[in-house]
């Protein structure tokens, strides 16, 4: 792809995924005029709704996956490693705001690579219980649900928060919120 067509591709989805999550019902053609593209290049790529929905989810799916792969999860430290990821997820969580999780019921491709996602994380957890860095008698799931929320919070909650900041906050509120005392 040329470059002046990739970087339109690029204003497309983060413009798109930024005003579909603001909007469920934005036009494709409010989201070329304000990603700064003629509708007609919008239209040529993606000949609907639902294939730019499918494309914002996998670049979000694929700015995750990074995130997952650099923060190490079963060889770092633990708190090294949940300190990468949340550093990594939260400029994720920002760029891509949509929430995939309803909407890719409807794509099992895209919705098993979530899935799979998900359940790296949940593994991750799964040994910092095990290390002891985390409670073992609470609810299953509810460390997730935290952690799951404590990105969101920060994430677009705290905007001006930078992402070693916003980590450095998660990280800290996680592990004595739900920490092994």
């Amino acid at each position: 792809m040329r470059a002046d067509a990739t970087r339109n591709l690029n204003a497309v989805l983060r413009t798109g995924a930024r005003l579909l999550a603001e909007d469920p019902t934005v036009s494709m053609a409010t989201i070329a005029t304000t990603a700064g593209v003629d509708r007609r290049t919008v239209y040529r790529r993606f000949a609907t709704r639902e294939a730019l929905l499918a494309a914002v989810f996998q670049a979000k799916l694929d700015s995750a996956e990074q995130v997952l792969d650099a923060a190490r999860l079963e060889e770092a430290p633990v708190a090294v490693a949940l300190h990468r990821y949340v550093e990594g997820i939260v400029p994720v969580s920002r760029e891509w705001p949509l929430d995939v999780r309803r909407m890719m019921r409807a794509d099992p491709v895209a919705n098993e690579r979530r899935e799979t996602q998900s359940r790296r994380l949940d593994v991750f957890l799964e040994r910092a219980t095990a290390e002891g860095l985390l409670r073992a008698d609470l609810a299953e799931g509810w460390t997730r649900r935290v952690l799951d929320q404590l990105v969101d919070s920060v994430a677009h909650d705290l905007p001006r928060l930078d992402p070693p900041q916003a980590a450095d906050l998660v990280v800290a509120t996680f592990l004595d919120g739900v920490g092994r005392h």
